[in-house]
């Protein structure tokens, strides 16, 4: 028998103990999660569900998608299919805007009228009393309600917090809505169009009154057109996507390139969506057609998972991705700080961008301070900037039948559970 030497044995014990230190490597139990995504798309709540994590530096920790075969039969959903993104593209136009802002092309506190005179002469929906709707007890009864002409400034400032007036077509008052879908806004023909039959809408508050989620991110979207003299779409490519490197995060297809179809998931029952059942503008939606000249900086972005997981990770990285620094990382701490719904349990509002309170965690549906959005067609993403790592849900329904309600919440839940299982049996915060 082979007998140590004393150094012999030294080595051995330190390589035991080195060994027996190394610390341990995170990795999700993906079967858990796949079981999650499968559930909910064979139940029929969603034609199919995408689910893409990437960490700080790109790389995919967590990819997986169910696909319904009765609605999508044969079809290939992975990283780079491109969807329609709705509200999701409202932190690219505003991380867009304040790019213009740290240059000095534009201020927060610059007055709308100075980029978009057409403005001059709004008008608010009131009640008899000259109260604008959102400050009325039940806005649904003001209907029909009385015009004042605005004589309150509309800032810049106001736009990016959801706090100038503008609406969706789907509010509690249907004569509003009804004014909405009058001027179909996704027909303009071309941005002077677009801002024109803005222009014929009332507001539904005067500026200022209180946050309420609409167009206004569209309207900062063309202030930032009117401020440099080129179109949205140009802006993203130049001085965003360009520079970075993210391909998968624009407005128009290519000619050869196609979207998923709409689905809907009204009265509870998935189905291929029919004319009118998205009514957000009215009758119509946004194009993506190669031909398209409007560009809707709040709702008319279309991403795959991948693409807009790299704009998340710029996000995440304060400002930098893939070597260029596009937002100073102070900029990136004002988009996440509070602004707006400031006593809410679930968390509060920065510049569109939810950051979530502790009750998540205690519900079990994630943690405390995500940077969390979603989109109209069922689209979702949050970021875990203190771990490191973002993550992107596609799919294309709205509304989500009840029967699929949960799922965000669910999966999520189990994203957590695993990374707090880890945390608490090795004493130490997971870092992607």
């Amino acid at each position: 028998m082979k007998l140590f030497t004393k150094s012999q044995f030294i080595l051995s014990i330190i390589f035991i103990l080195c060994f027996s230190c190394e610390k341990p490597q995170f990795a999700f139990e993906k079967d858990s999660l796949n079981a999650i995504i499968g559930k909910f798309v064979q139940k029929a709540s969603h034609p199919f569900i995408h689910v893409r994590l990437e960490d700080r530096h790109g790389h995919v920790i967590y990819e997986h998608n169910s696909v319904n075969q009765n609605f999508l039969p044969d079809q290939k959903i992975d990283g780079q299919t491109l969807m329609r993104i709705w509200s999701m593209s409202k932190i690219v136009t505003i991380s867009l805007f304040l790019d213009l802002v740290e240059d000095q092309i534009v201020s927060l506190d610059d007055a709308v009228i100075e980029y978009l005179p057409e403005f001059s002469n709004l008008y608010v929906a009131t009640d008899a009393n000259g109260n604008s709707l959102t400050m009325v007890d039940s806005i649904s009864k003001i209907c029909p309600h009385e015009l004042r002409l605005n004589t309150s400034e509309m800032t810049l400032r106001h736009l990016i917090n959801h706090e100038a007036g503008f609406y969706y077509a789907t509010t509690q008052n249907q004569c509003i809505n009804s004014k909405m879908a009058e001027v179909n806004l996704p027909k303009a023909m071309n941005s002077d169009d677009l801002i024109n039959r803005f222009a014929k809408l009332p507001l539904i508050q005067r500026p200022g009154d209180s946050h309420f989620y609409g167009t206004n991110t569209t309207i900062l979207g063309l202030v930032s057109e009117r401020a440099t003299g080129k179109d949205l779409n140009e802006l993203i490519q130049s001085r965003m996507t360009g520079p970075l490197r993210i391909t998968g995060l624009k407005y128009n297809l290519e000619p050869d390139e196609k979207l998923l179809p709409r689905f809907s998931g009204k009265d509870d029952i998935l189905r291929f969506a029919n004319d009118g059942d998205f009514d957000i503008f009215g009758p119509d939606f946004p194009s993506n057609r190669p031909e398209n000249k409007i560009f809707l900086g709040g709702e008319g972005m279309i991403a795959s998972s991948d693409g807009y997981c790299d704009f998340l990770r710029m996000l995440m990285n304060y400002g930098e991705l893939n070597h260029k620094q596009f937002l100073k990382p102070e900029t990136v701490e004002e988009i996440t700080s509070p602004q707006t719904q400031l006593d809410n349990d679930w968390g509060y509002n920065g510049y569109n961008l939810w950051v979530t309170s502790d009750t998540l965690r205690k519900l079990g549906y994630g943690d405390r301070e995500l940077w969390q959005g979603g989109g109209y067609e069922g689209t979702e993403f949050w970021i875990d900037s203190r771990r490191g790592f973002v993550g992107v849900k596609m799919s294309q329904l709205h509304p989500i039948p009840k029967s699929g309600h949960e799922f965000y919440n669910e999966f999520r839940g189990e994203v957590y559970r695993q990374i707090f299982a880890f945390e608490e049996k090795y004493g130490k915060a997971i870092r992607f």
